[in-house]
Protein backbone atom coordinates (compact mmCIF):
# COMPACT_ATOMS: atom_id res chain seq x y z
CA UNK A 1 0.00 0.00 0.00
CA UNK A 2 1.15 3.53 -0.78
CA UNK A 3 2.11 5.81 2.07
CA UNK A 4 0.03 8.87 2.79
CA UNK A 5 1.75 11.94 1.40
CA UNK A 6 0.59 15.51 1.93
CA UNK A 7 0.40 17.64 -1.19
CA UNK A 8 2.37 20.42 0.54
CA UNK A 9 5.32 18.03 0.97
CA UNK A 10 5.72 17.45 -2.75
CA UNK A 11 8.46 19.52 -4.35
CA UNK A 12 7.64 21.78 -7.27
CA UNK A 13 10.01 19.84 -9.50
CA UNK A 14 8.38 16.51 -8.71
CA UNK A 15 4.92 18.01 -9.07
CA UNK A 16 5.84 19.43 -12.47
CA UNK A 17 7.36 16.16 -13.65
CA UNK A 18 4.06 14.40 -12.93
CA UNK A 19 1.54 17.17 -13.66
CA UNK A 20 2.88 18.20 -17.09
CA UNK A 21 2.51 14.75 -18.74
CA UNK A 22 -0.85 14.24 -16.99
CA UNK A 23 -2.06 17.64 -18.22
CA UNK A 24 -0.89 16.81 -21.74
CA UNK A 25 -2.89 13.57 -21.67
CA UNK A 26 -6.00 15.40 -20.40
CA UNK A 27 -5.66 18.08 -23.10
CA UNK A 28 -5.25 15.38 -25.75
CA UNK A 29 -8.34 13.57 -24.43
CA UNK A 30 -10.30 16.85 -24.43
CA UNK A 31 -9.23 17.58 -27.99
CA UNK A 32 -10.17 14.06 -29.09
CA UNK A 33 -13.58 14.32 -27.41
CA UNK A 34 -14.17 17.73 -28.96
CA UNK A 35 -13.87 16.21 -32.42
CA UNK A 36 -17.06 14.27 -31.73
CA UNK A 37 -19.04 17.22 -30.38
CA UNK A 38 -21.47 18.50 -32.94
CA UNK A 39 -22.00 22.27 -33.02
CA UNK A 40 -25.16 23.55 -31.41
CA UNK A 41 -28.15 23.04 -33.71
CA UNK A 42 -29.23 26.07 -35.77
CA UNK A 43 -32.45 27.77 -34.75
CA UNK A 44 -33.94 27.49 -38.26
CA UNK A 45 -33.78 25.48 -41.47
CA UNK A 46 -35.47 25.44 -44.88
CA UNK A 47 -37.95 22.77 -45.92
CA UNK A 48 -39.20 22.34 -49.49
CA UNK A 49 -42.85 21.31 -49.61
CA UNK A 50 -45.19 21.65 -52.61
CA UNK A 51 -48.01 23.92 -53.70
CA UNK A 52 -49.68 25.95 -50.96
CA UNK A 53 -52.92 24.05 -51.54
CA UNK A 54 -51.16 20.66 -51.41
CA UNK A 55 -50.73 17.99 -48.72
CA UNK A 56 -46.95 18.52 -48.45
CA UNK A 57 -47.40 22.17 -47.54
CA UNK A 58 -50.12 21.28 -45.02
CA UNK A 59 -47.79 18.73 -43.39
CA UNK A 60 -44.98 21.31 -43.36
CA UNK A 61 -47.21 23.75 -41.47
CA UNK A 62 -47.86 21.11 -38.79
CA UNK A 63 -44.14 20.33 -38.46
CA UNK A 64 -43.45 24.06 -38.22
CA UNK A 65 -45.91 24.46 -35.33
CA UNK A 66 -44.39 21.53 -33.40
CA UNK A 67 -40.77 22.61 -33.78
CA UNK A 68 -41.70 26.19 -32.86
CA UNK A 69 -42.42 24.85 -29.37
CA UNK A 70 -38.70 24.08 -29.11
CA UNK A 71 -37.54 27.41 -30.53
CA UNK A 72 -36.79 26.05 -34.02
CA UNK A 73 -38.23 27.86 -37.05
CA UNK A 74 -38.95 25.89 -40.24
CA UNK A 75 -38.90 28.14 -43.29
CA UNK A 76 -41.30 26.56 -45.78
CA UNK A 77 -40.46 26.89 -49.46
CA UNK A 78 -43.17 26.00 -51.97
CA UNK A 79 -42.35 23.95 -55.06
CA UNK A 80 -43.89 22.17 -58.04
CA UNK A 81 -43.64 18.88 -56.18
CA UNK A 82 -41.43 15.92 -55.31
CA UNK A 83 -39.02 16.07 -58.26
CA UNK A 84 -38.23 19.73 -57.67
CA UNK A 85 -37.84 18.97 -53.96
CA UNK A 86 -35.22 16.32 -54.73
CA UNK A 87 -33.37 18.65 -57.10
CA UNK A 88 -33.26 21.31 -54.40
CA UNK A 89 -31.91 18.85 -51.84
CA UNK A 90 -29.23 17.66 -54.25
CA UNK A 91 -28.13 21.20 -55.13
CA UNK A 92 -25.18 22.10 -52.91
CA UNK A 93 -25.99 25.79 -53.35
CA UNK A 94 -29.60 25.37 -52.25
CA UNK A 95 -30.53 26.28 -48.65
CA UNK A 96 -33.11 23.46 -48.59
CA UNK A 97 -32.18 20.73 -46.10
CA UNK A 98 -35.48 18.86 -45.68
CA UNK A 99 -38.22 17.89 -48.11
CA UNK A 100 -41.19 15.60 -48.53
CA UNK A 101 -40.64 13.32 -51.50
CA UNK A 102 -42.97 10.91 -53.23
CA UNK A 103 -41.61 7.36 -53.47
CA UNK A 104 -40.55 6.52 -57.00
CA UNK A 105 -39.35 9.98 -57.96
CA UNK A 106 -35.66 9.39 -57.31
CA UNK A 107 -33.08 7.20 -55.59
CA UNK A 108 -29.67 7.39 -53.93
CA UNK A 109 -27.73 6.61 -57.12
CA UNK A 110 -29.34 9.63 -58.81
CA UNK A 111 -29.23 11.90 -55.77
CA UNK A 112 -26.15 11.07 -53.63
CA UNK A 113 -25.72 12.74 -50.27
CA UNK A 114 -29.33 12.33 -49.20
CA UNK A 115 -30.80 10.13 -46.44
CA UNK A 116 -34.34 9.28 -45.46
CA UNK A 117 -36.15 9.68 -42.16
CA UNK A 118 -38.81 7.21 -43.31
CA UNK A 119 -42.28 7.11 -44.82
CA UNK A 120 -45.02 9.23 -43.25
CA UNK A 121 -48.25 8.31 -45.10
CA UNK A 122 -49.68 6.71 -48.22
CA UNK A 123 -50.18 8.85 -51.31
CA UNK A 124 -52.62 6.89 -53.46
CA UNK A 125 -52.68 7.37 -57.21
CA UNK A 126 -56.12 8.68 -58.08
CA UNK A 127 -57.19 8.46 -61.72
CA UNK A 128 -60.40 10.43 -62.22
CA UNK A 129 -62.17 10.45 -65.58
CA UNK A 130 -65.41 11.38 -67.30
CA UNK A 131 -67.65 9.22 -69.47
CA UNK A 132 -68.44 5.50 -69.50
CA UNK A 133 -66.90 3.28 -66.84
CA UNK A 134 -63.47 1.90 -67.81
CA UNK A 135 -61.77 -1.31 -66.87
CA UNK A 136 -58.58 -0.91 -64.86
CA UNK A 137 -56.37 -1.21 -67.93
CA UNK A 138 -54.82 2.19 -68.49
CA UNK A 139 -54.54 1.50 -72.21
CA UNK A 140 -58.19 2.57 -72.37
CA UNK A 141 -57.02 6.11 -71.61
CA UNK A 142 -55.28 6.25 -74.98
CA UNK A 143 -56.62 9.06 -77.14
CA UNK A 144 -57.93 11.05 -74.17
CA UNK A 145 -56.85 14.48 -73.00
CA UNK A 146 -55.10 13.68 -69.70
CA UNK A 147 -53.86 16.01 -66.97
CA UNK A 148 -50.73 14.59 -65.28
CA UNK A 149 -49.50 17.52 -63.18
CA UNK A 150 -46.85 20.14 -63.67
CA UNK A 151 -43.17 19.65 -64.52
CA UNK A 152 -41.25 18.91 -61.35
CA UNK A 153 -44.13 17.12 -59.65
CA UNK A 154 -44.12 13.54 -58.46
CA UNK A 155 -47.59 13.08 -59.96
CA UNK A 156 -46.27 13.78 -63.45
CA UNK A 157 -43.43 11.29 -63.04
CA UNK A 158 -45.56 8.37 -61.82
CA UNK A 159 -48.32 9.16 -64.36
CA UNK A 160 -45.76 9.12 -67.16
CA UNK A 161 -44.43 5.75 -66.01
CA UNK A 162 -47.90 4.20 -65.80
CA UNK A 163 -49.02 5.55 -69.18
CA UNK A 164 -45.82 4.38 -70.87
CA UNK A 165 -46.00 0.85 -69.47
CA UNK A 166 -49.58 0.65 -70.73
CA UNK A 167 -48.71 2.17 -74.15
CA UNK A 168 -51.16 5.02 -73.58
CA UNK A 169 -48.70 7.91 -73.85
CA UNK A 170 -48.29 8.35 -77.57
CA UNK A 171 -50.69 10.19 -79.91
CA UNK A 172 -53.60 10.50 -80.26
CA UNK A 173 -53.29 10.87 -76.45
CA UNK A 174 -52.93 14.51 -75.43
CA UNK A 175 -50.95 15.33 -72.30
CA UNK A 176 -51.64 18.40 -70.15
CA UNK A 177 -49.59 19.82 -67.29
CA UNK A 178 -52.72 20.66 -65.34
CA UNK A 179 -53.06 19.24 -61.83
CA UNK A 180 -54.45 20.05 -58.42
CA UNK A 181 -57.33 22.54 -58.23
CA UNK A 182 -56.80 23.71 -61.79
CA UNK A 183 -56.84 20.14 -63.08
CA UNK A 184 -60.02 19.31 -61.12
CA UNK A 185 -61.74 22.40 -62.56
CA UNK A 186 -60.71 21.44 -66.09
CA UNK A 187 -61.97 17.88 -65.58
CA UNK A 188 -65.36 19.11 -64.38
CA UNK A 189 -65.69 21.53 -67.30
CA UNK A 190 -64.80 18.88 -69.86
CA UNK A 191 -61.48 20.43 -70.88
CA UNK A 192 -59.82 17.25 -69.59
CA UNK A 193 -61.03 13.69 -70.06
CA UNK A 194 -58.92 12.22 -67.25
CA UNK A 195 -56.80 13.50 -64.40
CA UNK A 196 -53.98 11.88 -62.43
CA UNK A 197 -53.62 13.00 -58.84
CA UNK A 198 -51.35 11.73 -56.09
CA UNK A 199 -52.17 12.63 -52.51
CA UNK A 200 -53.73 11.55 -49.22
CA UNK A 201 -57.39 10.60 -49.01
CA UNK A 202 -58.18 13.65 -46.87
CA UNK A 203 -57.04 16.09 -49.57
CA UNK A 204 -59.92 18.59 -50.15
CA UNK A 205 -59.47 18.45 -53.93
CA UNK A 206 -59.57 14.67 -54.01
CA UNK A 207 -62.60 14.51 -51.72
CA UNK A 208 -64.45 17.05 -53.85
CA UNK A 209 -63.91 14.92 -56.96
CA UNK A 210 -65.00 11.78 -55.11
CA UNK A 211 -68.28 13.52 -54.24
CA UNK A 212 -68.89 14.68 -57.79
CA UNK A 213 -71.48 12.35 -59.44
CA UNK A 214 -70.15 13.22 -62.93
CA UNK A 215 -66.64 12.04 -62.13
CA UNK A 216 -65.54 8.40 -61.96
CA UNK A 217 -62.58 6.86 -60.10
CA UNK A 218 -60.56 4.09 -61.77
CA UNK A 219 -59.98 0.93 -59.69
CA UNK A 220 -56.83 -1.14 -60.23
CA UNK A 221 -57.54 -4.87 -60.43
CA UNK A 222 -54.03 -6.02 -61.38
CA UNK A 223 -52.42 -4.55 -58.31
CA UNK A 224 -49.96 -7.40 -57.75
CA UNK A 225 -48.55 -6.99 -61.27
CA UNK A 226 -48.10 -3.24 -60.84
CA UNK A 227 -46.42 -3.68 -57.44
CA UNK A 228 -44.04 -6.18 -59.04
CA UNK A 229 -43.07 -3.75 -61.81
CA UNK A 230 -42.87 -0.76 -59.43
CA UNK A 231 -41.56 -2.05 -56.05
CA UNK A 232 -42.10 1.32 -54.35
CA UNK A 233 -45.89 0.99 -54.79
CA UNK A 234 -48.15 -0.45 -52.10
CA UNK A 235 -51.68 -1.72 -52.55
CA UNK A 236 -54.42 -0.04 -50.48
CA UNK A 237 -58.17 -0.43 -50.56
CA UNK A 238 -60.69 2.39 -50.35
CA UNK A 239 -63.72 0.65 -48.79
CA UNK A 240 -67.24 1.03 -50.09
CA UNK A 241 -68.87 3.99 -48.33
CA UNK A 242 -65.52 5.00 -46.83
CA UNK A 243 -65.75 8.61 -47.99
CA UNK A 244 -69.45 9.14 -47.29
CA UNK A 245 -71.40 6.38 -45.58
CA UNK A 246 -74.80 7.99 -46.10
CA UNK A 247 -74.33 8.53 -49.85
CA UNK A 248 -72.25 5.33 -50.18
CA UNK A 249 -69.20 6.99 -51.68
CA UNK A 250 -67.51 5.17 -53.25
CA UNK A 251 -70.29 2.78 -54.33
CA UNK A 252 -67.92 -0.22 -54.23
CA UNK A 253 -64.46 -1.14 -52.94
CA UNK A 254 -61.69 0.56 -54.93
CA UNK A 255 -58.19 -0.86 -55.25
CA UNK A 256 -55.54 1.84 -55.34
CA UNK A 257 -51.80 1.85 -55.90
CA UNK A 258 -49.99 4.07 -53.46
CA UNK A 259 -46.43 5.31 -53.18
CA UNK A 260 -45.51 6.67 -49.77
CA UNK A 261 -44.62 10.24 -48.89
CA UNK A 262 -41.07 10.11 -47.53
CA UNK A 263 -39.15 12.67 -45.53
CA UNK A 264 -35.70 13.10 -47.08
CA UNK A 265 -32.86 15.24 -45.71
CA UNK A 266 -29.28 16.08 -46.55
CA UNK A 267 -26.92 13.63 -44.85
CA UNK A 268 -25.21 16.46 -42.93
CA UNK A 269 -28.52 17.71 -41.51
CA UNK A 270 -27.93 18.33 -37.79
CA UNK A 271 -28.61 15.10 -35.81
CA UNK A 272 -30.44 16.97 -33.05
CA UNK A 273 -32.82 18.41 -35.63
CA UNK A 274 -33.28 14.90 -37.03
CA UNK A 275 -34.38 13.80 -33.55
CA UNK A 276 -36.89 16.66 -33.40
CA UNK A 277 -38.23 15.93 -36.88
CA UNK A 278 -38.67 12.25 -35.98
CA UNK A 279 -40.74 13.25 -32.96
CA UNK A 280 -42.73 15.70 -35.08
CA UNK A 281 -43.62 13.18 -37.78
CA UNK A 282 -44.57 10.63 -35.12
CA UNK A 283 -46.92 13.20 -33.57
CA UNK A 284 -48.43 14.25 -36.90
CA UNK A 285 -48.69 10.90 -38.66
CA UNK A 286 -48.85 8.35 -35.84
CA UNK A 287 -52.64 8.12 -35.76
CA UNK A 288 -54.84 5.90 -37.88
CA UNK A 289 -56.65 6.78 -41.09
CA UNK A 290 -59.00 5.40 -43.70
CA UNK A 291 -56.17 3.62 -45.52
CA UNK A 292 -53.85 2.73 -42.64
CA UNK A 293 -53.92 1.69 -38.99
CA UNK A 294 -52.70 3.69 -36.01
CA UNK A 295 -48.98 3.24 -35.46
CA UNK A 296 -48.36 2.19 -39.07
CA UNK A 297 -46.59 5.49 -39.77
CA UNK A 298 -43.97 6.82 -39.59
CA UNK A 299 -42.13 3.71 -40.74
CA UNK A 300 -38.76 2.79 -42.32
CA UNK A 301 -40.32 1.84 -45.66
CA UNK A 302 -38.32 4.05 -47.99
CA UNK A 303 -36.30 1.64 -50.13
CA UNK A 304 -34.71 4.29 -52.34
CA UNK A 305 -32.49 6.20 -49.88
CA UNK A 306 -30.36 4.99 -46.98
CA UNK A 307 -31.85 5.63 -43.56
CA UNK A 308 -30.36 8.27 -41.28
CA UNK A 309 -28.58 6.79 -38.24
CA UNK A 310 -30.70 8.92 -35.92
CA UNK A 311 -33.86 7.70 -37.69
CA UNK A 312 -32.78 4.08 -37.30
CA UNK A 313 -32.21 4.68 -33.59
CA UNK A 314 -35.62 6.33 -33.25
CA UNK A 315 -37.44 3.39 -34.87
CA UNK A 316 -35.53 1.01 -32.61
CA UNK A 317 -35.73 2.76 -29.24
CA UNK A 318 -37.70 6.02 -29.55
CA UNK A 319 -36.51 9.56 -28.75
CA UNK A 320 -33.10 10.13 -27.11
CA UNK A 321 -33.17 9.48 -23.35
CA UNK A 322 -32.60 13.08 -22.25
CA UNK A 323 -35.24 14.50 -24.60
CA UNK A 324 -37.86 12.28 -23.01
CA UNK A 325 -37.56 14.03 -19.63
CA UNK A 326 -35.95 17.44 -20.22
CA UNK A 327 -36.74 20.50 -22.32
CA UNK A 328 -35.11 20.41 -25.73
CA UNK A 329 -32.52 23.11 -25.02
CA UNK A 330 -31.47 21.49 -21.72
CA UNK A 331 -31.23 18.01 -23.24
CA UNK A 332 -29.13 19.37 -26.11
CA UNK A 333 -26.65 21.16 -23.87
CA UNK A 334 -26.29 18.25 -21.46
CA UNK A 335 -25.78 15.85 -24.33
CA UNK A 336 -22.97 18.00 -25.75
CA UNK A 337 -21.35 18.40 -22.33
CA UNK A 338 -21.49 14.65 -21.70
CA UNK A 339 -19.68 13.98 -24.97
CA UNK A 340 -16.81 16.05 -23.57
CA UNK A 341 -16.94 14.88 -19.96
CA UNK A 342 -17.19 11.13 -20.42
CA UNK A 343 -13.85 10.73 -22.25
CA UNK A 344 -12.22 13.13 -19.78
CA UNK A 345 -13.49 11.10 -16.83
CA UNK A 346 -12.20 7.95 -18.48
CA UNK A 347 -8.76 9.56 -18.59
CA UNK A 348 -8.87 11.48 -15.30
CA UNK A 349 -9.84 8.57 -13.06
CA UNK A 350 -6.84 6.42 -14.10
CA UNK A 351 -4.53 9.45 -13.87
CA UNK A 352 -5.71 10.20 -10.34
CA UNK A 353 -5.02 6.59 -9.39
CA UNK A 354 -1.69 6.37 -11.17
CA UNK A 355 -0.19 9.77 -10.25
CA UNK A 356 0.40 8.95 -6.54
CA UNK A 357 1.99 5.64 -7.50
CA UNK A 358 4.23 7.42 -10.01
CA UNK A 359 5.32 9.96 -7.39
CA UNK A 360 5.90 7.20 -4.82
CA UNK A 361 8.01 5.35 -7.37
CA UNK A 362 10.04 8.51 -8.12
CA UNK A 363 10.88 9.09 -4.43
CA UNK A 364 11.70 5.43 -3.82
CA UNK A 365 13.86 5.28 -6.94
CA UNK A 366 15.79 8.30 -5.67
CA UNK A 367 16.48 6.58 -2.34
CA UNK A 368 17.35 3.35 -4.13
CA UNK A 369 19.77 5.33 -6.29
CA UNK A 370 21.56 6.59 -3.20
CA UNK A 371 21.73 3.06 -1.89
CA UNK A 372 23.24 2.03 -5.24
CA UNK A 373 25.98 4.61 -4.86
CA UNK A 374 26.61 3.47 -1.30
CA UNK A 375 26.83 -0.19 -2.30
CA UNK A 376 29.19 0.58 -5.13
CA UNK A 377 31.47 2.51 -2.75
CA UNK A 378 31.32 -0.27 -0.16
CA UNK A 379 32.41 -2.90 -2.72
CA UNK A 380 35.20 -0.64 -3.92
CA UNK A 381 36.49 -0.24 -0.35
CA UNK A 382 36.34 -3.97 0.36
CA UNK A 383 37.92 -5.13 -2.90
CA UNK A 384 40.24 -2.32 -3.97
CA UNK A 385 40.94 -0.20 -0.90
CA UNK A 386 43.61 2.44 -1.58
CA UNK A 387 44.94 4.45 1.36
CA UNK A 388 45.83 7.28 -1.03
CA UNK A 389 42.15 7.64 -1.87
CA UNK A 390 41.00 7.78 1.75
CA UNK A 391 40.05 11.44 1.54
CA UNK A 392 38.08 10.73 -1.67
CA UNK A 393 36.10 7.96 0.05
CA UNK A 394 35.20 10.29 2.92
CA UNK A 395 34.17 13.12 0.55
CA UNK A 396 31.96 10.80 -1.46
CA UNK A 397 30.24 9.60 1.71
CA UNK A 398 29.83 13.17 2.96
CA UNK A 399 28.31 14.19 -0.34
CA UNK A 400 25.90 11.27 -0.32
CA UNK A 401 24.87 11.98 3.28
CA UNK A 402 24.39 15.67 2.51
CA UNK A 403 22.08 14.89 -0.40
CA UNK A 404 20.04 12.46 1.68
CA UNK A 405 19.81 14.98 4.49
CA UNK A 406 19.08 18.13 2.51
CA UNK A 407 16.97 16.79 -0.37
CA UNK A 408 13.32 17.57 0.53
CA UNK A 409 11.32 14.38 0.90
CA UNK A 410 7.87 13.73 2.34
CA UNK A 411 7.79 12.86 6.02
CA UNK A 412 6.44 9.45 5.10
CA UNK A 413 9.94 8.57 3.82
CA UNK A 414 11.83 9.82 6.91
CA UNK A 415 12.39 6.25 8.08
CA UNK A 416 14.07 5.25 4.80
CA UNK A 417 16.32 8.33 4.94
CA UNK A 418 17.43 7.56 8.52
CA UNK A 419 18.13 3.97 7.53
CA UNK A 420 20.25 5.23 4.65
CA UNK A 421 22.24 7.52 6.99
CA UNK A 422 22.71 4.59 9.36
CA UNK A 423 24.11 2.51 6.52
CA UNK A 424 26.35 5.41 5.51
CA UNK A 425 27.73 5.29 9.08
CA UNK A 426 28.40 1.56 8.66
CA UNK A 427 30.46 2.27 5.53
CA UNK A 428 32.37 4.97 7.46
CA UNK A 429 33.28 2.36 10.03
CA UNK A 430 34.38 0.09 7.18
CA UNK A 431 36.71 2.85 5.90
CA UNK A 432 38.25 3.27 9.36
CA UNK A 433 38.66 -0.48 9.73
CA UNK A 434 40.32 -0.79 6.33
CA UNK A 435 42.61 2.18 7.12
CA UNK A 436 43.80 0.52 10.33
CA UNK A 437 44.43 -2.76 8.57
CA UNK A 438 46.37 -1.02 5.84
CA UNK A 439 48.49 0.92 8.44
CA UNK A 440 49.24 -2.26 10.42
CA UNK A 441 50.23 -4.06 7.26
Amino acid sequence: PLKRIKFSEISRRDAAMIAIPALAIVILAFWGAYQFVKPAPPDSFVMSTGREDGAYYAAGLRYKAILARHGIDIKLKTSAGAVENLNRLADINSPVEVALVQAGTGAADEYPGLVTLGSVYYEPIWIFYRGPRLADELRHLRGMHIGIGGIGSGTRKIATQLLLVNEAWTPPTRISSLGGEAGAKALRSGDLDALFMVGPVDSPVIRSLLHDPEIRLLSFDRTAAYANVFPYLSVVKLPEGGINLLRNIPPNDVNLLAPTANLVVKEDFHPVLVDLMMQAIAEVHGGGGLLHKAGEFPAPRDIEFPASREAQRFYKSGPPFLQRYLPFWAATQIDRIMVLLLPLLVVLIPIMRIAPAVYYWRVRSRIYGWYGELKFLELEIKDRFNAAGLQSYIERLDNLEKRAYTRPLPKAFTGEVYELRLHIGIVRQLIKSQSKQDATA
